[in-house]
């Protein structure tokens, strides 16, 4: 039994040296909240921060508010001081799983996969499910997709003003190369 025991620990101590952590602090996340017959309402943010537990299918993405590019410096400012609050809430994350995530079965072409979790901004939290695309080229792993929110989830609040110009639903898409730590 005793050797047994400190099979299994050695066992699980070589799985656990082998599952590799990957990671990135240049993602590419955007999102457009344009609505039809306006000015194009996107922004950019080029230094988000994203972690990938090979071993687990465990993702983690950060993405500093002030971090957004639009083409408008006033819409720029406007975003950050009236909308998400960028000093108040500084940052959004996500925190969550690949579902069924296999690492050996990884290849340069992309294989469709759904990640599940929770999404903050704003200081709120919803849990949210996105269709992805994986991709495994030598020692790089490459994570993207896209998904739809409503600032209403999250508390963010659009004056009736220039509510017909920003989209209700606004599209999120992302690209993270992540590399091996």
């Amino acid at each position: 039994m005793k050797k047994q025991m400190i099979l299994l620990f050695l066992f699980a101590g070589l799985f656990q040296v082998s599952a590799q952590k990957y990671a990135t602090k240049t993602g590419n996340l955007k999102f457009e909240a344009s609505a039809d017959s306006f000015e194009e309402v996107a922004a950019e943010n080029k230094n988000t921060s994203a972690i990938l537990d090979s071993g687990t299918g465990d993702v983690a993405v950060l993405a500093l508010m002030k971090g957004f590019r639009f083409k408008v410096a006033l819409m720029e400012e406007h975003f950050n001081e009236n909308y998400v609050e960028s000093d108040k809430f500084p940052k959004a994350s996500f925190k969550g799983k690949i579902e069924d995530f296999d690492a050996s079965k990884l290849s340069a072409s992309s294989k469709p996969v759904k990640i599940s979790g929770d999404l903050t901004l704003h200081g709120k939290t919803k849990k949210i499910t996105v269709n992805s695309k994986i991709q495994k080229s030598d020692d790089k792993i490459t994570i993207t997709g896209s998904f739809e929110v409503k600032a209403e989830d999250f508390d963010i609040e659009i004056p009736k003003l220039v509510s017909k110009k920003i989209a209700e639903k606004i599209k999120v898409s992302f690209n993270l190369p992540l590399t091996k730590m």
